[in-house]
């Protein structure tokens, strides 16, 4: 358990209590959130709080991987508490988001499509022994997530002052990127998918 494993585990941590915070149902044991009244805007204080995990959680996320290649700690036990780690906080923030009426339904259903899609072709890289790399679209996609994310928990503060949905803004770019990154790793991969099918075929024809 090295150090960029053990911010993985933090990450882990921070996630489980965003999720508490975000779906506790305080009304039920008498604990009133305080708001935060901004101009004709009320915001529940329980979503900034959330908004700061969030954003500590992300932080770890660079850490770790910064820390494991530069200090040589990359392990596969890293390698797979990291990939979980990431889809617990992203995805689970955007299901609870979009159930709550904060983010538009299609976006949480485009970006979790496509992350089952991508999983699924380096869980299939990977049964072949090769490896499948990040690619530049994919970490667009997640900087513009993460940033649309947290100004989403923020109520779009401070753009909303000024009329400026720039955390709407960000979580569609974020989903362009998202499918174009989605559709890189197939084309950038299909090879390595269908590889076995064509040996069997190339087989059966000899």
């Amino acid at each position: 358990m090295n150090i960029a494993n053990k911010l993985t585990m933090i990450r882990i941590f921070l996630t489980v209590v965003l999720i508490t915070i975000l779906l506790f149902p305080f009304y039920m044991v008498n604990i009133e959130i305080p708001k935060i009244v901004v101009g004709t805007i009320s915001i529940d204080v329980k979503y900034l709080i959330a908004a700061g995990i969030f954003a500590v959680a992300s932080i770890t996320d660079f850490l770790d991987g910064y820390i494991a290649r530069k200090y040589n700690m990359v392990t596969d036990f890293g390698k797979m508490v990291d990939a979980i780690a990431d889809k617990m906080l992203v995805n689970s923030t955007l299901i609870i988001l979009s159930s709550q009426g904060m983010v538009a339904p299609i976006i949480t259903v485009i970006i979790v499509f496509r992350d089952t899609v991508v999983d699924t072709i380096k869980m299939i890289a990977g049964s072949k022994g090769k490896v499948v790399a990040a690619i530049k679209s994919g970490k667009i996609k997640t900087s513009f997530l993460m940033f649309g994310i947290v100004f989403t928990l923020c109520y779009n503060m401070p753009f909303e002052m000024f009329n400026l949905d720039v955390a709407n803004f960000l979580l569609v770019v974020a989903t362009l990127f998202s499918i174009i990154s989605g559709v890189q790793y197939y084309v950038m991969n299909k090879n390595i998918i269908f590889e076995r099918e064509e040996k069997e075929q190339t087989e059966i024809k000899n």
